[in-house]
């Protein structure tokens, strides 16, 4: 068969994308695309790219898959253009900064005959795809709560060398809400097995650099279809180290990932040991890690993050086999939508907040 032609758009942020794709033996990087010159033609010769674009229509008419790392406000647009020419697409996080775009994505790939995805690398994380593996054998028993954190200073990008606000000062910071919220969500929901239903939101208030609208630190509490809650802390401002954080609590298991210092990942589960003692998690990888983790295929072996190779190879394969991509639209929504409507709950002083179900999206 011929090999599926990548166009990767955003060359800086993109670049993670060109390992994994030139290890699939059915993937060419075809085209780069940039409105910055000098950062494209780098790009474009660092990887041996032979097309370099700077305007994204003319781009799709090179390629069968466009993957965007591009600001987060031209996620939507730019997936609809490339789906209404049908071409399947990766969109980088988050999948849309404003409610009304999420209707309009969801009705863009319904009548495509592309394939959409978004790229929730979190989800791809090795400890995270192992606590899945075993929530889904039953290994925690009911689940009913879960913690995602994501702290990281990122005041240092908001202006550009010049100065000038760059598309994070307006889409990250500059609304008052739990924004970036699915690099947390993502692989709580995907252990929970289901969607937020309604969330509540309540932030610290304005410190930091009262410059941006979003407070310091943003705590999103969302309750599940059965009744299990979710505690979401976003902090993209603090003056701090960064660190990400897991937690999951079920009926017969208990889980925390690392807090740092070199301190390992922890679980008790109530089938393996005789008392409430932690052990770490690394004692479960040979019997519950997946085998492609153990096992990769050979393509893999010297493609670095496996993570991120699986999590462009499980798309690649939906195409291939005309099946639906892991993370696909509605999917995507569950991630995203929780964020934002927490918008409206922080604004009333915390009210809970219906999530919808982009499922009944005609």
């Amino acid at each position: 068969m011929d090999k599926l032609k990548v166009g990767i758009v955003g060359a800086h942020r993109g670049s993670s994308y060109f390992q994994p794709f030139n290890a699939i033996a059915v993937t060419d990087i075809v085209a780069v695309c940039d409105i910055n010159e000098t950062t494209l033609k780098n790009t474009a010769e660092r990887f041996n790219v032979p097309h370099q674009f700077t305007d994204y229509t003319e781009m799709l008419d090179a390629v069968d898959l466009v993957v965007l790392a591009t600001p987060e406000n031209l996620h939507v647009p730019q997936s609809i253009e490339a789906l209404d020419a049908g071409k399947h697409v990766i969109s980088e996080v988050t999948a849309a900064v404003k409610l009304e775009e999420c209707h309009d994505l969801v009705r863009a790939v319904q009548k495509s005959t592309a394939k959409y995805t978004m790229a929730e690398n979190t989800c791809y994380f090795k400890h995270n795809v192992l606590i899945r593996n075993m929530v889904e054998k039953g290994l925690f028993g009911e689940v009913y709560f879960g913690e995602g954190e994501y702290l990281h200073n990122v005041k240092s990008l908001h202006h550009d060398t010049t100065g000038n606000p760059t598309w994070r000062y307006y889409w990250q910071v500059g609304i008052n809400r739990c924004n970036y919220a699915t690099h947390s969500l993502g692989p709580v929901l995907q252990w929970f097995g289901e969607r937020v239903v309604s969330v509540c939101c309540l932030g610290t208030g304005v410190r930091t650099d009262p410059e941006h609208a979003m407070e310091d630190t943003v705590m999103m509490l969302c309750k599940t279809q059965s009744g299990g809650l979710i505690k979401i802390r976003i902090d993209m401002l603090s003056n701090r180290p960064a660190n990400s954080y897991f937690s999951l609590q079920g009926t017969k298991g208990s889980y925390e990932s690392s807090r740092g210092f070199g301190a390992q990942p922890k679980i008790w589960l109530h089938d393996f040991e005789a008392g409430e003692v932690w052990k770490p998690l690394s004692e479960y990888e040979p019997e519950f890690l997946p085998e492609r983790w153990k096992n990769p295929p050979v393509e893999a072996q010297n493609v670095g993050d496996l993570g991120e190779y699986f999590k462009v190879r499980d798309f690649i394969d939906s195409i291939l086999n005309d099946t639906t991509p892991p993370i696909d639209v509605y999917r995507t929504m569950d991630f995203t939508v929780p964020g934002l409507v927490s918008e409206q709950s922080i604004a009333n002083g915390g009210a809970p907040v219906e999530v919808p179900d982009f499922r009944k999206v005609e």
